[in-house]
């Protein structure tokens, strides 16, 4: 009998509990919510918040209010130098570092016990239970699973705290048991100069029996790369025969499909999308014909949401997960065991059904553009690269947009640099097909290009093989769970991006 037709009792039971998400979402959610104020109460955070006389979600609004992560640095920075009972129960010892904010070059989120093993360690076990319910015939435990992590070092020198990427913390404190079929070993996993990573990881995962991968489709490309240099074969499944899936998240998977797609060709290979951030574990795809993410709501999380529309009001309609309409655009806040209270986590999400509540991720509430009014947001943008892409045979490799705000002659548009995997024949063609996407996907951006009047054409500029990763390591934020900034409104990232690609 095939090892994973062993292993894959143990997540029965959990596939059962899942069907509750249909019908009973939003009573597992007040459930959470009345634990996380019960366990809150007696921190500092909880007890300057009236928690003890906090009976429902009414109460919870009225005694607590939205927050940003300059709100909570304050008291993080406090944890983090070891004071106890701050915004959450007890000392919490691993940080995980995440991009930062418009005054810090990064965030540190707490990541308590609790929350390590209620919300980011179930989400992979889930991630597991829900691939095996739609794959029976998988044979992923028979194998090898290669996950990428980043790094990590010591917090402020305190004894066993830690700070650094999500998933090295993840690595770090995960069952022995599991490093049984884990690659590659620890100590590479956890090596912070990706490069020297990139090259081992290759190194030591080439001749073994790999089943499954998992990480940041980027970083994970390019590690794939390496193996497939060194190995000299044409396609993956040559190297790993038995490779079933890739578990992925951090970014969107859309640019990076069609070169998956030519690196894997075998007809058994699978593609499984996680909402898996510093933040917290949030959502899977739990239908394989679906793209949109069933959202986790028995983790130690409780959800709340904010209309995009309404971000900048000083009076904002925030509802909870009952609330929520389909097809409109929010902005998630989230409550978590990781001492997280009310917290704006910063991504935008639409949702595609209520029964159970599944939903797609449409961006960041920082990362769009809307320099003329026209809101672009990155799902957006996904839609019109894809369609670009397919009907030039193009492949993007990275990117990144911004405004040319208006001159002289009132004259302005959208730039897009863009590094392609596969360069289209006609960049204008390219172009055209990119804006015209655009306009039937966001009416606003169709009004401002009305005739031109408002915004004109926009420019697409061809960066050299390798620009964005030599702008990463030049920041020093090279590898890791390090994201490209797709949207903006200020011209400063890609300004620099546009000077590093001319000095060559």
């Amino acid at each position: 009998m095939s090892l994973t037709n062993i292993i894959g009792k143990i997540f029965v039971r959990r596939q059962k509990e899942l069907e509750k998400y249909l019908m009973g979402a939003e009573e597992l959610q007040q459930m959470v919510l009345q634990r996380l104020i019960a366990l809150g109460k007696d921190t500092e955070f909880g007890r300057k918040h009236l928690f003890k006389n906090t009976h429902n979600y009414i109460d919870f609004t009225n005694h607590v209010q939205v927050n940003t992560y300059e709100e909570l640095k304050g008291d993080i920075d406090r944890m983090r130098h070891g004071e106890a009972n701050i915004l959450w129960q007890g000392t919490v010892k691993w940080y995980a570092k995440s991009s930062g904010t418009t005054n810090d070059k990064s965030k540190f989120i707490p990541v308590s016990s609790e929350g390590l093993h209620h919300i980011h360690y179930q989400g992979g076990y889930d991630v597991v239970a829900l691939y095996l319910r739609n794959h029976p015939e998988s044979k992923i435990f028979d194998g090898k699973s290669l996950i990428l992590g980043g790094s990590h070092s010591p917090n402020y020198n305190l004894p066993d705290s830690l700070v650094g990427d999500l998933s090295a913390i993840l690595i770090e404190n995960i069952n022995p048991l599991a490093n049984l079929v884990r690659v590659p070993k620890k100590s590479t996993a956890l090596l912070s100069d990706f490069e020297v990573k990139r090259d081992r990881i290759a190194r030591e995962t080439m001749h073994k029996n790999v089943t499954n991968i998992s990480g940041v489709p980027s970083w994970m490309l390019s590690v794939l790369v390496r193996v497939m240099e060194l190995s000299g074969k044409e396609h993956l499944e040559e190297v790993w025969p038995n490779l079933e899936v890739f578990f992925h998240g951090g970014i969107a998977f859309t640019p990076y499909r069609k070169q998956y797609e030519k690196l894997i060709t075998s007809d058994k290979m699978h593609y499984m999308e996680t909402y898996n951030a510093s933040e917290g574990f949030f959502g899977i795809q739990s239908d394989p014909s679906d793209p949109s993410m069933l959202l986790m709501v028995d983790y130690d999380v409780f959800y709340e949401f904010i209309p995009v529309e309404e971000l900048e009001l000083e009076h904002q309609n925030i509802v909870p997960l009952s609330g929520v309409e389909v097809g409109k655009n929010y902005a998630m806040v989230i409550t978590t065991s990781c001492g997280l209270w009310r917290y704006n986590i910063g991504d935008t999400v639409c949702f595609t059904s209520k029964n159970p509540y599944k939903f797609i991720i449409t961006g960041r509430t920082k990362y769009f553009i809307n320099a003329f009014g026209e809101e672009l947001i990155m799902d957006n943008a996904e839609k019109g690269l894809s369609y670009a892409c397919e009907k030039t045979g193009a492949e993007v490799s990275e990117y990144t947009a911004a405004p040319v705000y208006m001159d002289s002659h009132a004259k302005c548009r959208h730039q897009w640099l863009i590094e392609f995997a596969k360069e289209p024949e006609d960049i204008h063609e390219f172009a055209r097909l990119l804006d015209q996407r655009l306009q039937e996907v966001n009416s606003d951006y169709e009004a401002k290009r009305y005739k031109d009047i408002t915004l004109q054409h926009l420019e697409v500029v061809k960066a050299r093989r390798g620009l964005f990763n030599d702008w990463l390591k030049s920041k020093g934020k090279l590898g890791g769970q390090h994201k490209i900034p797709r949207l903006s409104n200020s011209r400063k990232n890609i300004d620099e991006l546009l000077e590093m690609n001319h000095k060559e």
